[in-house]
C-alpha cells in the first residue's frame, strides 16, 4: 500500500487531496538526479536561465487565480491575502531573473607585471530547501528563484500542511521549460528529510525557514560536511507607538501587521509598546478597528481565517489564558472555536490590555491573532523591552519625530525595521534577522549571494 499524505482544509476540515510520500530511496534518487543536472545547469548562460525564469513568472501570473484558490484551500488564509501572496511569489522570480545577469566578477591589480588576478563567482551546487506552511508559495520562490538564477539545482521539502502549492509551482516550472531534475520536490517525514539533506555529500547548501530549534539542529547536522546554510528562523516582533506618532496611521499599520494571515507570520507584531501619554486614544481606536475584523473560512469575504492546526491553536490559547490569569484584560475578542473531530480551529482577533512582562505572550512568539499592549514612559525603556529577546527578525515603530525615529532605528537590534510601516517586506529588499532569528538574507541584491561561491584565480604570464 502506498504511503500517502492527506491534505485537509483547515477552515472546514474537508479533505482536499492525497499526496504520495517519498521513500528514503526515492529521495536519494532525486538528490542524485539533482547532482547530475547541476553539472549541465550550472554551465548554462545567465541569459538562458533568466529567460526560463521569466517564462515561469509569466505562467504563475496566468494561473494566479488557481494558485490563490489552492493556497486558501490548504492554508486557510483569506482569498484576498492568497492573491497577494501569488503576486509576491511571482515577484521574486521576476527579480532574480534580472539578478541572474548581474553576477559579476572582478580583476585585481597585481603586485608584479607578470601576473593577472581574477575573481569569479560560480554556483554553490545542489540546494535543498525546507519551507513553511504560512506562505506556501512565496517561501518557495524566495529560495528557488535565486538558486536557479545562480546556476544551482533545487529540491523543495514543503510543509506537510501545504504540499499542493509547491507541487503546482514545480509543475509550472516544468511547463516553462526548466528541466525536471533542476527543480524537484519531496514529501516525507521532516526529521528524516532533514537528516538526509544535511548528511548527503551532493547537497551543498541548506535553506530553511521555520522555528529556531529546528534551524539550530539543521545547522549542527550540516557542520559535519561544512554545508552552506541560510536560516530564516523565529521572531518576536515589537511594535513601538511613540508619543509623537500619527495615531491613525499607527492603528492602521498595526492592524495590518498583527492580523495578516491570522497573525501567523514570522514578522507579525507580537508586542505593542505604547507611550503612556497616548495609550488610551490608541487603545480605543485600535480596539475599535480590531473588533470589526471578520473571522471565517478563507474562501469567503473574511479578514481572519483559521489557525493552521491543533498544535498552533493550543499554543495561542495557552498564552491567552496565561495572560488573563496574570491580570491582562480583554478589550475585544478573547474567544475561540474548535472542532477536534472535523479538524478546524478559529481564534477571534483579540486585544489584551494591562499586559506585563511576566506573561508568556511577552516572551514567546504567538503566531495567532492576539495583540498584547503594554505601556512605557521613556523611549530607552521601550527599546530595552523591545530588545529583551533572543530573536531579532522584525521590529516596528511609529513616530513623526525624525530625531526620535533615527535614535530608535539605530538602537533596535533587528534585521528588518518598519518606521511608520507595518509591511516592509519587498522582493527588492533584503529579508532576514539578527541573533537567533537566522543567518543570511533573502530578497534584494543580497538574495543571490548565498547561492554563489567566490573563486580567486592568479595567472602567471
Amino acid at each position: 500500500m502506498t504511503n500517502v499524505l492527506n491534505v485537509y482544509n483547515p477552515g472546514t476540515g474537508d479533505y482536499i487531496a492525497s499526496v504520495e510520500m517519498d521513500t528514503f530511496e526515492a529521495i536519494e534518487e532525486k538528490i542524485t538526479a539533482s547532482h547530475i543536472a547541476f553539472l549541465s545547469w550550472s554551465k548554462t548562460s545567465a541569459i538562458e536561465r533568466s529567460s526560463l525564469l521569466r517564462k515561469w513568472h509569466a505562467l504563475i501570473l496566468t494561473n494566479k487565480t488557481e494558485l490563490a484558490a489552492l493556497i486558501t484551500a490548504e492554508n486557510g488564509k483569506p482569498l484576498k491575502e492568497a492573491q497577494g501572496e501569488v503576486l509576491y511569489a511571482a515577484g521574486y522570480i521576476e527579480w532574480f531573473a534580472e539578478e541572474a545577469k548581474r553576477v559579476y566578477g572582478r580583476t585585481i591589480p597585481a603586485s608584479t607585471t607578470d601576473k593577472r588576478m581574477l575573481v569569479t563567482r560560480e554556483a554553490v551546487g545542489p540546494v535543498a530547501a525546507i519551507t513553511p506552511w504560512n506562505f506556501p508559495a512565496a517561501m518557495i520562490t524566495r529560495k528557488a528563484a535565486p538558486a536557479l538564477a545562480a546556476g544551482c539545482t533545487f529540491i523543495i521539502k514543503p510543509a506537510p500542511d501545504t504540499p499542493l502549492t509547491a507541487i503546482r509551482l514545480v509543475e509550472l516550472a516544468y511547463e516553462a521549460g526548466i528541466p525536471e531534475d533542476v527543480i524537484q520536490y519531496v514529501n516525507a517525514d521532516g526529521e528524516m528529510v532533514g537528516k538526509i539533506f544535511t548528511d548527503h555529500p551532493h547537497i551543498r547548501k541548506i535553506s530553511f525557514t521555520g522555528s529556531t530549534p529546528v534551524g539550530k539542529l539543521l545547522i549542527k547536522q550540516s557542520a559535519d560536511s561544512v554545508k552552506h546554510v541560510s536560516m530564516e528562523l523565529g521572531g518576536h516582533a515589537p511594535l513601538i507607538v511613540d508619543e509623537y506618532a500619527d495615531i491613525k496611521r499607527a492603528v492602521e499599520q498595526a492592524v495590518a501587521s498583527k492580523f495578516r494571515n491570522a497573525g501567523q507570520t514570522c514578522v507579525c507584531a507580537n508586542r505593542l509598546l505604547v507611550h503612556a501619554a497616548i495609550k488610551e486614544e490608541f487603545l480605543h481606536r485600535f480596539t475599535q478597528a480590531v473588533s470589526q475584523l471578520r473571522v471565517g473560512v478563507g474562501s469567503k469575504d473574511v479578514n481572519i481565517g483559521p489557525i493552521i492546526n491543533k498544535k498552533g491553536f493550543e499554543k495561542i490559547v495557552a498564552q491567552l489564558e496565561d495572560a488573563k490569569k496574570k491580570g491582562a484584560s480583554v478589550r475585544t475578542g478573547g474567544s475561540y472555536d474548535q472542532d477536534d473531530e472535523k479538524g478546524y480551529y478559529f481564534v477571534q482577533p483579540t486585544v489584551l490590555d494591562q499586559v506585563t512582562t511576566d506573561m508568556d505572550i511577552m516572551h514567546e512568539e504567538t503566531f495567532g491573532p492576539v495583540a498584547p499592549i503594554t505601556t512605557y514612559t521613556d523611549i530607552d525603556e521601550a527599546i530595552r523591552i523591545a530588545n529583551d529577546t533572543p530573536y531579532g527578525l522584525a521590529a516596528y515603530f511609529f513616530t513623526e519625530n525624525y530625531r526620535r525615529g533615527l535614535y530608535i532605528a539605530e538602537n533596535l537590534k533587528y534585521g528588518i525595521i518598519g518606521w511608520n510601516d507595518g509591511g516592509p517586506s519587498a522582493v527588492q529588499a533584503p529579508f532576514g534577522g539578527m541573533k537567533e532569528s537566522g543567518v543570511g538574507r533573502e530578497g534584494g541584491i543580497e538574495g543571490i549571494e548565498p547561492y554563489l561561491e567566490t573563486k580567486y584565480i592568479s595567472i602567471g604570464i
